[in-house]
C-alpha cells in the first residue's frame, strides 16, 4: 500500500511558471499511489488553464475514487471569498484533494477556520518573496476506504502557515478523525516539523525526509502520520521517498507500506531508507 502527499502548487513550474496538464500527470503516476492527498489545487483556474486538476490527478493513477473540497471560490493572492454551499460548483475554486484506487464507503468534511491575523508568507517562482498574506479557510477531508488491509481511514489538509494557529487546527483534525473508523493516516502539508505534529498529536510520522523547497528541499512540511490505534494492521514502512518532479515548490511524500507482513513474522522488518534525490 503506497500513500502519498503533494502539495501541487496548482501544477505550476518553479523553471517556467507555467501550467500543463501532461506535466502534472506524469508526475502523479511516478508516484504509484494507492491514496493520494492533494494540496494547493485548482479547479476552473484561468491560471491553470481552467483545469480540474483532481480529474487529471486521479486519471494519471487510474483511482476509483476522487473528492475536492474547495476552500475558496476566486484566486489565491487576488480576489477571492472562502467556499460556501451556496456559492455551488462553477467558478475559480482552490482547496485540497483526495484521491483514492481504493473504494470508498464514507466521505467525511471538517472545516478549519482561517486564522485572523496576517502574516509573511514566500511567494516561490519568478517575481516572488515574502508577502504579508491573509490566511484562507482550511479544510479536513477523509475517506473510509476498503482496501486489501481492511477498513482504513486516510484523511487530507493543508494547515495555516500562521504559527500557533495550525497547531489548533491540527487539533481540530484529531478530534474529527477520532470518530472514524482505524487504523487513521492522515496526509498533508501541515506547515509543522514532524517532531512537533507528532508531540501535539501523538501520532507516528511513517516517513521522515526534507520536502521543502524543491528542487534542494532542507526542511518537511508534508507528513504522512498514523494513529497508534490499530497501526499494526497497515504493516511495517518498507520504503520512504521524497522524488523530485518538475511542478511544484514542494516535493510529494510517499511511502510504502507492506500490510502482508501483519501478523506474519514479518513486522519487525522495516526499511526506511529515503530517496530525496530520485
Amino acid at each position: 500500500m503506497r500513500l502519498a502527499t503533494f502539495n501541487l502548487l496548482h501544477g505550476r513550474s518553479l523553471s517556467d511558471g507555467t501550467v500543463h496538464a501532461d506535466r502534472i500527470a506524469a508526475a502523479v503516476a511516478g508516484l504509484s499511489a494507492d491514496v493520494l492527498g492533494l494540496q494547493e489545487v485548482d479547479r476552473d483556474q484561468p491560471r491553470s488553464d481552467r483545469l480540474d486538476l483532481t480529474a487529471v490527478a486521479a486519471d494519471a493513477l487510474g483511482a476509483r475514487a476522487h473528492r475536492f473540497a474547495a476552500t475558496i471560490a476566486g484566486t489565491p493572492g487576488q480576489a477571492w471569498q472562502p467556499w460556501h454551499t451556496d456559492l455551488g460548483d462553477t467558478g475559480p475554486q482552490y482547496g485540497i484533494a483526495l484521491v483514492s484506487r481504493y473504494p470508498v464507503r464514507h466521505w467525511q468534511l471538517t472545516r478549519l477556520p482561517a486564522a485572523p491575523v496576517r502574516a509573511p508568507v514566500w511567494v516561490p517562482g519568478p517575481g516572488g518573496g515574502p508577502v504579508l498574506a491573509r490566511d484562507e479557510p482550511r479544510v479536513l477531508l477523509a475517506a473510509v476506504l476498503d482496501t486489501p488491509a481492511g477498513t482504513v481511514t486516510v484523511a487530507t489538509t493543508h494547515l495555516s502557515f500562521v504559527p500557533g494557529w495550525n497547531l489548533r487546527q491540527l487539533r481540530a483534525a484529531v478530534r474529527a478523525l477520532h470518530g472514524l473508523p482505524a487504523p487513521r493516516v492522515l496526509l498533508g502539508d501541515l506547515n509543522l516539523p514532524a517532531g512537533v505534529a507528532r508531540a501535539l498529536t501523538g501520532w507516528r510520522p511513517l516517513g521522515r525526509t526534507a520536502t521543502y523547497p524543491n528542487p534542494a528541499p532542507r526542511i518537511q512540511l508534508d507528513h504522512v502520520l498514523i494513529d497508534r490505534d490499530g497501526a499494526d494492521r497497515l504493516g511495517p514502512v518498507v520504503q520512504v521517498r521524497a522524488p523530485q518532479v518538475p511542478v511544484s515548490d514542494h516535493r510529494p511524500l510517499v511511502v510504502h507500506l507492506d500490510p502482508a507482513s501483519y501478523g506474519a513474522g514479518g513486522a519487525g522488518r522495516r526499511n526506511t531508507s529515503s530517496s530525496p534525490s530520485s
